[in-house]
């Protein structure tokens, strides 16, 4: 197992740090919804939400999570209590998901409609990333983006990073089929090829370790994207998840199993 053939990335939260859009999104969600006329987010509010945002499944949670950053509930509360939380916080907002849904795609929406390279600017690589991804397809290796990030955008950010990929190695939000159904068939594209697939939602490879005929594809946690310690450990020996760091993720293929 010293290299994939075919190495499968998520994109944000492994290649793509998108915490600081991702705040000012929920943020100007939160203002239209939740308190209207808010104005400027307060002082030390992002550096909060930041460690809090691997709680979220779905986009509309992150302006109930600066909802209950801002109705007292303490962050560890969040933390480790998010799904009981969720209801009671709904509840009293006295709004609906679909509603905080809405204002959080039409923020982004108007957002990259009106200034696309302002809502590119507040998206960065994780250090050594794009190094190592150009290295692996010096290599041979052939890199795929599953992402449920619109392509077009993930495109747009990696060729700014100065990585050039087809557009048909990057599928994103606009296929619209689970990641493990996008692994199913890059394996059968490639029959016998070596797939490795580093996500850092542990839910999504577990999802893939449903699929019987998945067995063979090497599923890897990034810890440094958006998952708690709890999801860590639950990706540890005996899971069938290996967990992989970033310096690792950087170093030779050999080093990550």
């Amino acid at each position: 197992m010293a290299s994939p053939d075919i190495l499968a990335l998520d994109f944000d939260g492994v290649v793509c740090d998108g915490l600081r859009e991702y705040f000012q999104t929920a943020w100007r969600a939160y203002g239209e919804v939740l308190e209207p006329g808010a104005g400027s987010p307060p002082a030390g509010l992002a550096e909060r939400f930041y460690p809090l945002r691997p709680v979220v499944e779905t986009g509309w949670e992150m302006p109930l999570v600066i909802y209950g950053l801002m109705s007292g509930v303490a962050d560890t509360a969040i933390l480790d209590r998010w799904p009981e939380l969720i209801p009671q916080l709904l509840e009293q907002a006295g709004v609906e998901p679909a509603t905080i849904g809405q204002a959080v795609d039409g923020v982004r929406d108007r957002w990259i409609q009106t200034d696309l390279t302002d809502w590119l600017s507040y998206q960065r690589f994780y250090p050594g990333v794009i190094d190592r991804l150009s290295q692996a397809i010096e290599a041979g290796v052939e890199l795929v983006i599953i992402s449920t990030k619109e392509g077009r955008f993930i495109q747009q950010l990696l060729a700014q990073g100065g990585l050039e990929l087809p557009p048909e190695r990057i599928l994103g939000k606009e296929v619209r089929r689970p990641k493990y159904e996008t692994l199913r068939q890059l394996k059968a594209a490639r029959p016998g090829a070596m797939v490795w697939f580093v996500e850092d939602r542990l839910k999504a490879l577990q999802a893939v370790q449903g699929q019987p005929d998945l067995g063979e594809v090497t599923l890897f946690l990034a810890d440094w994207g958006y998952n708690t310690a709890a999801d860590r450990v639950l990706a540890g020996p005996g899971s069938g998840i290996q967990g992989l760091d970033l310096a690792r993720f950087c170093g030779p293929f050999s080093a990550w199993t």
